[in-house]
């Protein structure tokens, strides 16, 4: 395969930064007014796809938000363990989908969306409560208990998972961006609750968004509002990739000590598999540095700026969109303490306006999987807001990918979304044409 030379990588990175740069202040108010969890003095978020992802020295050509890092550490080496392909001699499996966290997340750089998906099911009980299966394997000889995820890979043939014919719930789950979710995590619960108590009464109330709170795998028995993942399972990135790194790749951890089987695992690594490096830093703490660390995916800006993309916006707005889809939210005050005590909110992360186009909470637009994850049973039917940011490097859309354009995924929207997808549908050809231009542009 034919390598970029240095001289495009820098060049290709330069321009990344530049557009990043020029498209911030291109981003409108809306929905809940603009700037919610607002502070005057705050400042908007770096931006730019600033973590391209090389076949040699992987990482050293990256540039972070300015997070300062442990001892000893560096942005690179968070990439580059990010991006490090396991196998079954570091404990890969029995069960996973993948072997790196970048194969999920690496487009276009690493941390990005991907066109991978996961495979959930499940069933309904008598009282129409969602229930998590119980999947036999090697031959009906052991059981992987109480799991919704089916992993569509095995390190032998004994322990590969296949769907029982009696969980009729079934749906895929495409991968995340995870780029600028260092500002999610430090956005403070209170802004999120916020947005969803002034929802009802912008929306006449039928949008009503549905904030959960969730346990904390580094704190025990503290909870803190869910904002990651398509359920809003997990409400801190360590949680997150400790979580991903067992159900994911297979891999056990400090809080996720044990595997999901032991059909074909190698008992010469005991768990758990991660182990802290010369630095003290185990793999997920350096998954944690490298999410946090990252700029938030940039707008086109020069899209952004053509008159159809500014009347785009303004129809995105009026439409109903950014009700939910809200453009604007300001991150806690720098430190804030987050995630039961663990985290400080530093000062690249706090007091940063970032523009997600999203509110991070749970919905019934009409398209729910079926599947509950720490929340209560009525969030079966839920999921959580999609943040635009970055939407033009998507080809497949909606939490299943099987949306393949824009149009195609807002006229999936209903439920909640019922009114702004008839609003859309009621433009002339030539607001449509605006409104697409806006969406192409993030």
């Amino acid at each position: 395969m034919k390598r970029w030379n240095l001289l495009a990588v820098i060049f290709c990175l330069t321009v990344f930064v530049i557009a990043s740069t020029a498209g911030m202040n291109h981003h409108g108010g809306g929905g809940t007014g603009g700037s919610t969890g607002g502070n005057p003095s705050a400042t908007e978020a770096p931006t730019g796809f600033t973590t391209p992802t090389l076949a040699d020295n992987p990482g050293s050509l990256s540039v972070s938000n300015g997070l300062a890092e442990a001892a000893g550490d560096t942005f690179a080496e968070d990439q580059a363990t990010f991006e490090e392909a396991e196998g079954v001699d570091k404990g890969l499996g029995p069960l996973y989908n993948a072997r790196s966290c970048a194969d999920c997340h690496q487009s276009p750089v690493t941390g990005g969306i991907s066109q991978v998906s996961e495979f959930r099911v499940g069933h309904v009980d008598h009282s129409g409560h969602f229930v998590s299966p119980s999947i036999t394997i090697n031959d009906g000889q052991n059981t992987v208990p109480n799991r919704s995820l089916v992993n569509d890979r095995a390190v032998c043939p004994e322990a590969q998972e296949r769907a029982p014919h009696s969980e009729f719930v079934r749906t895929f789950r495409m991968s995340l961006n995870v780029l600028g979710d260092g500002f999610v995590e430090a956005i403070d619960d209170a802004t999120l609750q916020a947005i969803a108590a002034a929802q009802p009464k912008l929306s006449g109330g039928k949008i009503s968004g549905e904030f959960i709170s969730v346990p904390l795998l580094e704190a025990p028995g503290q909870t803190r509002g869910g904002r990651f993942g398509w359920k809003n399972q997990q409400a801190s990135l360590l949680s997150f990739a400790a979580d991903a790194y067992l159900n994911e790749q297979g891999i056990t951890t400090r809080l996720l000590s044990t595997d999901t089987t032991t059909v074909c695992k190698d008992p010469n690594i005991p768990d758990p598999e991660d182990h802290p490096d010369a630095i003290g830093m185990a793999d997920i703490d350096h998954f944690a540095a490298f999410m946090r660390g990252t700029n938030a995916p940039p707008v086109d800006s020069f899209l952004m700026a053509t008159p159809d993309a500014q009347a785009g916006q303004q129809i995105f707005n009026s439409i109903g969109c950014a009700t939910c889809h809200v453009p604007s939210i300001t991150t806690a005050p720098v430190g804030t303490v987050i995630n039961g005590g663990t985290f400080v909110v530093p000062d690249v992360l706090g007091d940063k306006i970032i523009h997600p186009y999203s509110d991070f909470l749970l919905h019934d637009v009409g398209t729910g999987d079926g599947i509950v994850q720490n929340g209560p049973s009525d969030t079966a039917a839920k999921l959580r807001t999609a943040p635009l940011w970055g939407l033009r490097t998507h080809d497949r859309l909606m939490h299943d990918g099987l949306s393949g354009t824009r149009e195609q995924a807002i006229s999936r929207h209903g439920g909640e979304a019922s009114d702004a997808r008839r609003n859309f549908q009621g433009l002339s050809s030539t607001q449509r044409a605006q409104l697409l231009t806006f969406l192409d542009s993030l």
